[in-house]
């Protein structure tokens, strides 16, 4: 969820009580904003919020409140999981207005919708990997705010969802007896997601598949590194176990 300070700047206008719907052409915009914003934040009717909320774009879309109604509308898609009409919103709002004070939290939020879609690591990870491009994008942009933050501790998890998703698809590999295919997963893991609890598995696997083609050095090897890296991990003393039953067995 993400975190109140992030769409507190924009509610701070909002009225506190519920009034009945406006005329539109007879509201100013500011008014019509805190009643959207007060569907949104005190009623929670999120369908109602986002028909406010692009009224203000419709009969004042030169005004600072239609901007920030845009935002917000993305923002209620977002909260009723309505991920690919936010994205429309805020991919217009980026394209139109990218040197506006609320573009950092636009592609925040935009990125926010794929990484709300991550799903099961056994599942393909499409979404996983437009939402790590995104969150590059937000962190790049705007390092040094909260938005570039935040992004970069979601880029983090995101390496452990993808890293996830090649062991599992190695582990798929592996026990179709295509070990070529199988270690190919495991050293891409290793290579490219170095920093994830994954490296550990893929270590393992690695060797594992190593000494099943008879290649002892090979396996050695991986198992050397995953020593040195991990002495205390279950997945050392498992490969170190095999390993010695392999050599045994000969």
């Amino acid at each position: 969820m993400i975190k109140k300070y992030v769409i507190l700047g924009m509610i701070l206008t909002l009225v506190g009580c519920a009034t009945p719907k406006p005329d539109p052409e007879k509201t100013s915009p500011e008014e019509l904003y805190n009643y959207s914003a007060d569907l949104l934040i005190n009623q929670r009717k999120y369908t109602k919020a986002i028909e406010a909320f692009d009224d203000i774009d419709r009969y004042y879309p030169y005004s600072k409140w239609a901007l920030k109604g845009q935002i917000m509308m993305a923002f209620t898609h977002y909260i009723k999981k309505e991920y690919d009409e936010a994205e429309s919103v805020l991919e217009r709002f980026i394209q139109l207005y990218p040197g506006n004070q609320y573009a950092p939290y636009a592609y925040y939020l935009k990125a926010m919708c794929s990484y709300a879609q991550i799903v099961d690591p056994t599942r393909s990870q499409y979404k996983t990997q437009m939402a790590l491009d995104a969150l590059k994008d937000v962190a790049v942009r705007f390092p040094n705010t909260n938005y570039g933050k935040e992004a970069s501790k979601k880029i983090a998890l995101t390496y452990e969802y993808l890293a996830a998703e090649q062991v599992k698809i190695g582990e798929y590999y592996q026990k179709d007896n295509n070990y070529a295919a199988a270690l190919n997963r495991y050293i891409e893991v290793v290579k490219m997601y170095q920093n994830t609890r994954y490296t550990i598995e893929a270590l393992y696997r690695m060797a594992e598949v190593y000494l099943i083609l008879g290649l002892d050095e090979e396996a050695k090897k991986a198992i050397s590194v995953l020593g040195y890296n991990y002495p205390t991990s279950i997945w050392y003393e498992r490969a170190f176990k095999l390993y010695e039953k392999h050599t045994a067995s000969k």
